[in-house]
């Protein structure tokens, strides 16, 4: 950051343009062509952005004589002015038409935050000057100073600036014609002159300028002189330099060595040391800016950041099937029950996804997910496993957990992102779990599940492993559980009590709900019939298929353990 910074930013970009062009100092104007181009010349430390229409063609892929329509060109700039604060002088060729079309143009730049436009004195559809510039034809003197008087008549901002180029020169039409077409265009109302050449010795511009005599601003573009020392402009009078084209021929020979080599060496080895990383793209696109504005505006999307999904077990009742994997890699309707689950998460924008693995470990396929190891899994349990995953740096965002052997419809995971309490579990209502010994986990709520589409709330008071008691149950806790917002560090804090407890390898999720109530936390519950399926023996893995099959589309409703389908 230079000096002037403070004092620059508080003023608009359509000053900060008229600024530079009307300074006793020398300032340079960096091309640029695209956002990515822009906020690189606004990091390397330049004022002000020349939007060439060279550069801005070219990384269009097209040629430098109006291919590209002034509506492209405009879009373009839109990008540039998001991505740099910078004032951007725009390359405007010769206005895009006659005086009619400059008056709509100065208007969209405005509305887009342009600061000026420079347009040059040559017939449309224009050619880049340094293609056979002597043939070019120059517009008619009086016509252009139309142009420039529309423009400046349909401006808003006072600040707006129209660079008149002159191309005299260029088209070897003398030094005369030159001076004599700058003064009519400063007359006509043009806020600076810009006197172009071709040559490789800046002599003509010099001798432009000291006949010039400082009558208004002087901008020079020293493409093909470039060898000349800097001083030289500064003591000629010039007030602005335009480095034109050459962050677009930097990034064309870039890529033509970087495609040559990979093409020949075919692998990356050789040249990813050498390019930018692609955390500096991602810098570059503000990507930090985008993750800072998440955490605010979408803390209020009811959507959890993250998963832990408890997979270390090889399940009771599943050792025929389970030798050589865990129970979370059985295959289920053609894929692995836990890549059902992962996917059900990633559907509902859950990508931080902690498996926390124990038996075969090994088997489990780690694509999409954190893979954390309960190396003690055959001497703990469900708490053991979710104090890895915790140590491991999960249960920092809002969070589900869940069981892995879980398979459910997904307006079940969908339903649970959006609650908004510190905790909620679901819990199925239906009552055609009873028969199976394999169920557990019943749950006492507040208020029976009456069905209704828009019920009570509903609070967790007890959660029972085993048989239920005698009081019947409300339902029955099927593994999933929201954690948000305070409930975070709350089940941080009481995980870590239990942990203190001698029996702590021996505890199971549910006991840490149970404690959770006893310390007078509320447990919301969102009632579920039907439409899930867990995995405990065989018999819940055939009938696992018979689910997993009915999620697929237009698949016939049948009967599961979960209810109908």
């Amino acid at each position: 950051m230079n000096a002037r910074e403070p004092a620059i930013a508080s003023r608009s970009r359509f000053e900060r343009l008229r600024d530079m062009l009307v300074s006793d100092e020398l300032e340079f104007l960096m091309e640029a062509h695209n956002g990515l181009s822009a906020r690189i010349v606004r990091e390397a430390g330049f004022n002000g952005i020349w939007a060439s229409g060279l550069a801005i063609s070219a990384q269009f892929g097209v040629r430098d004589n109006n291919e590209a329509s002034w509506t492209q060109v405009v879009d373009t700039l839109e990008f540039m002015a998001d991505a740099s604060d910078l004032p951007i002088l725009l390359d405007g060729d010769t206005g895009y038409g006659n005086f009619n079309n400059v008056r709509r143009l100065v208007r969209k730049l405005e509305q887009r935050g342009i600061a000026g436009v420079c347009i040059e004195d040559k017939q449309f559809p224009k050619t880049n000057s340094f293609i056979g510039g002597e043939r070019q034809p120059l517009a008619d003197v009086d016509e252009f100073c139309g142009k420039i008087k529309a423009g400046k008549d349909s401006q808003s901002e006072a600040s707006f600036s129209i660079v008149a180029r002159v191309e005299a020169l260029i088209a070897g039409w003398g030094l005369d014609e030159a001076l004599e077409r700058a003064e009519a265009y400063r007359q006509a109302g043009a806020d600076a002159i810009l006197i172009h050449s071709k040559l490789s010795r800046p002599d003509e511009i010099l001798a432009f300028a000291r006949e010039w005599a400082g009558r208004a601003p002087l901008v020079i573009v020293p493409t093909k002189y470039y060898s000349t020392p800097t001083e030289v402009f500064r003591k000629a009078g010039i007030s602005t330099v335009i480095w034109a084209n050459h962050l677009v021929r930097a990034a064309a020979s870039s890529m033509q060595a970087v495609a040559k080599e990979i093409r020949e060496s075919e692998t990356l080895v050789n040249v990813e040391d050498r390019i930018a990383s692609v955390e500096e793209i991602f810098r570059l696109q503000d990507a930090d800016e985008y993750a800072a504005a998440e955490r605010v505006y979408l803390s209020a999307s009811h959507k959890p950041g993250a998963a832990i999904v408890l997979a270390a077990s090889r399940g009771r009742g599943l050792e025929a099937v389970t030798a050589e994997r865990p129970k979370v890699m059985l295959p289920v309707a053609g894929k692995p029950l836990l890549r059902w689950l992962v996917d059900a998460f990633k559907k509902q924008g859950i990508n931080d996804i902690a498996v926390v693995g124990g038996y075969r470990a090994d088997a489990i396929d780690a694509t999409g997910i954190k893979l954390v190891v309960n190396e003690a899994h055959a001497q703990t349990g469900e708490l053991a496993s979710l104090a890895c995953a915790v140590d491991a740096g999960a249960l920092t965002a809002d969070t589900v957990l869940s069981y892995g052997d879980l398979l459910f419809r997904s307006y079940i995971l969908r339903d649970l992102a959006e609650s908004e309490a510190p905790f909620t579990v679901v819990v199925d209502s239906s009552q055609s779990h009873a028969s199976n010994s394999s169920v557990r986990d019943f749950a006492y709520c507040s208020t029976p599940d009456d069905r209704a589409l828009f019920g009570r709330k509903t609070l967790l008071q007890r959660i029972h492993s085993g048989r239920p008691g005698a009081a019947p149950p409300d339902g029955r806790w099927i593994g999933l559980l929201s954690v948000r917002g305070q409930g975070i560090e709350r089940m941080r804090t009481m995980l870590a009590e239990l942990r203190l407890k001698p029996d702590f390898d021996a505890l199971d999720v549910p006991a840490l709900l149970n404690a959770l109530i006893d310390a007078g936390e509320a447990v919301e519950v969102q009632y579920v019939h039907g439409h899930w399926c867990g995995v405990n023996d065989l018999e819940d893995f055939r009938r696992a298929g018979d689910f997993a099959h009915a999620q697929t589309p237009f698949a016939v409703a049948r009967n599961g353990q979960g209810g109908t389908l």
